[in-house]
């Protein structure tokens, strides 16, 4: 063999041995294409950072214990998913706190945080569609977030313990996940706090035991979907009732036939000036069940909190919170029916919030119809005076600041208003009813509801999408 041919060889050796390596270093652990990271952000018209790709969160385990003395949180969350692309890291959302370690499918992880992204690289790829587990440990003083209109969420320090809210962005205040309404899951929430307070959150409690140490904690299972923006932790002193929703309320879902555990809670200060009302929350969703079809949920319940403690009412899925000062029949009624339209049917970005207000808003129009003998038509025709209705389009806020905006709550009610003039009170009933019922536990989208509703009926709608849904300014007659 000459020289020639030894170098010809040679090379074609090496040649092989870089292909090689070439395939290792481009193969994942488990030997498929190499995975690329997970976007951080899913650009939502609002919230562009908010949220994560490339994975499907199913359950979130969270174990946390509180010290209202010192603020600090130790939190252990344990993240289900499943990957919907290869995977070589992904991000979660987490605002302040102190990330201890992680690990992913058991192994440790590498961590790295760049503000509110949290990104976790396993030590081998995760190929598409693989189930796997992250657990992530993480401690330090929750931040409290001013939202842009100015409404505080997040973490909020209350006179005995603390409030975790988190619309819209808020829930990355206390644990790490992917908060964005388009993701949701089902939750274990675990919380220690000390002697003499309790903790409240969404779902059933499935158990409460005393620490030896003499701190209580509390489980609570959530069960059906829920997005992280709805999760809710009430931590403080607290006057608990109890009631039962009616059997077979919840149709063939949760609690079917054995009916559904209300749970209500006030803070003492507040507890006997809002027991009446408190103890009305199976009648008024018995009501809602009539009209906007089965509970979706196997919990329901509501926490009112000192005026002081908490600004406005949210609808956190199965125990709505309230300030005193509006716990009132409307806006309980308002927070109920998101039951139904917003927690159980989800906006699949945050330009879809009209779907939530709207309808609700509309609940307390139909509620003040049956009980209060005011017909719908003269809500509709003073909120058609209202001028500030017609800023702009309930389907397109201007900006984040403007999406809790009169036009989504007032004209997103008049655009139901219109509907129900146009295809009648029968066919109406049957769309409040079945659009919750198509998109049980799901997302969706304004498209996907106008589409629903044309589905419905065999009239006209396109002036009330074209004028009252997507047009800009006042149509200049009530009927237009």
């Amino acid at each position: 063999m000459n020289t020639r041919s030894r170098i010809r060889v040679r090379t074609g050796a090496l040649a092989v041995a870089l292909a090689l390596l070439a395939a290792a270093c481009t193969s994942g652990g488990s030997g498929g294409v190499k995975g690329t990271p997970g976007a951080a952000g899913l650009r939502d018209p609002y919230f562009p950072k908010q949220g994560n790709g490339g994975y499907d969160v199913r359950h979130y385990a969270l174990t946390l214990s509180y010290d209202p003395a010192s603020g600090r949180l130790d939190g252990r969350a344990e993240i289900t998913a499943e990957a919907t692309q290869d995977l070589s890291a992904f991000n979660l959302d987490l605002a302040g706190l102190t990330v201890r370690d992680a690990t992913v499918g058991g192994a440790p992880a590498a961590v790295n945080r760049a503000g509110n992204e949290l990104t976790l690289r396993p030590r081998e790829d995760i190929d598409k569609g693989t189930e796997f587990r992250a657990v992530v440990r993480y401690s330090g003083v929750p931040e409290t977030i001013t939202d842009s209109d100015g409404s505080k969420e997040g973490w909020l320090k209350t006179a005995d313990g603390a409030l975790a809210l988190g619309e819209p962005t808020g829930s990355m205040a206390w644990f790490p996940g992917n908060h964005h309404p388009s993701d949701k899951a089902a939750y274990d929430i675990t919380v220690t706090v000390p002697a003499g307070l309790t903790a409240l959150s969404n779902g059933v409690r499935t158990a409460e035991r005393k620490e030896a140490d003499g701190r209580t904690t509390s489980v609570w299972h959530a069960a059906e979907p829920m997005a992280s923006y709805l999760a809710m932790l009430a931590i403080g002193r607290y006057d608990t009732s109890t009631g039962t929703l009616a059997p077979g309320t919840a149709g063939t879902g949760a609690g079917a036939g054995a009916g559904i555990p209300v749970l209500s809670a006030a803070d003492p200060e507040v507890a006997a000036k809002t027991a009446a009302l408190r103890a009305r929350v199976p009648e008024i969703l018995d009501w809602q069940t009539e009209n906007f079809g089965p509970y979706p949920f196997a919990a329901a319940g509501v926490v009112v909190e000192r005026d002081d403690d908490i600004g406005y009412a949210l609808e956190t899925q199965t125990r709505p919170v309230f300030p005193a000062s509006s716990f009132d029949p409307s806006t309980l009624v308002h927070e109920l029916a998101h039951q139904w339209y917003g927690d159980s049917v989800t906006p699949a970005t945050w330009s879809d919030l009209w779907l939530n207000e709207g309808f609700a808003t509309y609940a307390e129009w139909l509620y003040a119809e049956d009980f209060g003998h005011t017909p719908a038509q003269k809500n509709f025709e003073k909120q058609y005076a209202n001028e500030d209705a017609w800023a702009y389009s309930p389907a397109h806020p201007p900006t984040a600041e403007d999406l809790f905006g009169t036009p989504v709550y007032e004209r997103g009610a008049m655009v139901l208003h219109r509907i129900r003039q146009v295809v009648g009170d029968d066919t109406f009933y049957e769309i409040l009813a079945g659009w919750p019922a198509k998109y049980r536990h799901a997302t969706a989208t304004t498209e996907d509801f106008t589409e629903y509703v044309d589905s419905m009926t065999e009239e006209d709608l396109s002036d009330v999408w074209d004028v009252w849904l997507y047009g800009d300014g006042k149509p200049a007659h009530i009927t237009d």
